[in-house]
């Protein structure tokens, strides 16, 4: 399904919410959600990441039965209208097993397996990929903090493994904007490479958020270019998928740089 270290993978970003702190609210509909995913695929996307509930900070915390009765009929349309890989961000096991029962290619789990003690079987269950992403519920760290991402990795991989997900289908995210400090946000994005000691893909989800946003000081709607120079830097860094809002804009700065970098 994915061919990595060859090219750099465009994740687009879908979500089915009110509250996102970029789109919220503007693809609420069936038919809006259809078109946005239409778009980026047009635009160069990979992967189609469908999100029903909110996780920007101060987020307000929804029960699985809304989740799924938001994400559930976009999954729908998208399959009977796209050929397009879709991934499902949630940490929920019960809304990961109505995806994974539609077809869903992938769970991108922003608590990296360690919230819902089902998910990792049920992953396992649909042979699915996942993206374990570093999160915490705070900011305090008692060691450096790559080292601190790793050893979270390290925890979540193996309750991956002991589960039954191949080893294949596993994909890391150092949650940039999660437990972490403007200043411990811009300390894992200048020390990236360090997490390709792991073996494993690496995805980076930088797109408009508030990193970027008080580097540039403009609203998320503005920080494209921003979200774009740490695309850049994440492929020299050796990520192998960004996740992004604005796909058309990241695919033309994704071609330069994989040219430069993986050519």
């Amino acid at each position: 399904m994915f061919d990595f270290g060859k090219k750099t993978y465009i994740m687009g970003i879908l979500n089915i919410t009110p509250d996102s702190f970029s789109d919220g609210g503007d693809y609420n509909s069936i038919d809006k959600a259809l078109e946005k995913a239409k778009q980026m695929i047009e635009h160069g996307a990979d992967i189609i990441d469908i999100g029903g509930e909110s996780t920007r900070p101060g987020h307000t915390k929804i029960d699985k039965d809304e989740e799924l009765k938001r994400v559930i009929p976009v999954i729908k349309k998208l399959k009977e209208n796209l050929d397009i890989k879709i991934s499902v961000d949630t940490y929920k096991s019960e809304v990961a097993e109505e995806s994974l029962k539609l077809g869903v290619d992938m769970i991108n789990d922003i608590w990296g397996l360690t919230k819902d003690e089902n998910m990792a079987k049920v992953i396992a269950k649909y042979d699915a990929y996942v993206c374990i992403m570093h999160n915490k519920d705070n900011t305090d760290y008692d060691k450096d903090i790559i080292e601190s991402i790793k050893d979270f990795f390290e925890k979540s991989i193996k309750i991956a493994i002991d589960n039954g997900i191949k080893k294949e289908k596993i994909i890391l995210d150092p949650g940039i904007g999660f437990g972490k400090t403007f200043e411990q946000n811009i300390e894992v994005l200048k020390r990236l490479n360090e997490l390709k000691t792991l073996s494993y893909p690496i995805l980076l989800g930088t797109s408009r958020k508030s990193v970027i946003g008080n580097i540039l000081n403009v609203e998320p709607k503005k920080r494209v270019e921003g979200t774009i120079a740490t695309t850049v830097l994440g492929i020299r860094d050796g990520i192998d998928i960004v996740r992004v809002h604005d796909v058309y804009e990241n695919l033309m700065a994704i071609k330069v740089a994989d040219y430069i970098y993986r050519h």
